[in-house]
């Protein structure tokens, strides 16, 4: 046995390692279990949501809203991208897209369903997504 796997093995025998993983306090374990609670009981949240009413044929971009807030947006055909969000009400988000700020209705979320209604200066848009289907595999691109 090398040193290298000699100190492993000897920081394992006594416990170094399982430290690090317990919460530091009663107050950490609390507000990750709000996390957990809000993360299971908010349909928005943790889910792949793919756009299902772009007419062109092609499947539409996905949205996935992190209890962490975190928004990570991605399709078949572009590079994905992070950016914070956040539920600004129980029908309202907004997040920042390349500096601006994005605001949102919630008109309809279920685990079947969420309609957005973007408010786009002057104009609403609304886009209406459906939860991914697992597994999926982006198609080829035509050439």
């Amino acid at each position: 046995m090398d040193t290298k796997a000699a100190i492993i093995a000897l920081l394992s025998v006594w416990g170094v390692g399982t430290c690090v993983s317990l919460p530091a306090s009663a107050q950490e374990t609390e507000t990750e279990d709000a996390a957990e609670s809000e993360a299971t009981s908010n349909p928005l949240l943790n889910r792949v949501w793919v756009r299902a009413d772009d007419t062109n044929g092609l499947p539409g971009p996905m949205h996935i809203f992190l209890a962490d807030g975190t928004l990570v947006s991605d399709s078949c055909w572009e590079t994905y991208r992070l950016s914070q969000w956040q539920q600004v009400s129980p029908t309202a988000i907004s997040w920042d897209e390349d500096g601006i700020e994005i605001k949102a209705d919630i008109a309809t979320v279920s685990d079947a369903e969420l309609v957005l209604r973007l408010n786009l200066g002057s104009e609403v848009k609304e886009q209406r997504f459906v939860p991914a289907a697992v597994p999926y595999v982006c198609p080829d691109m035509e050439s």
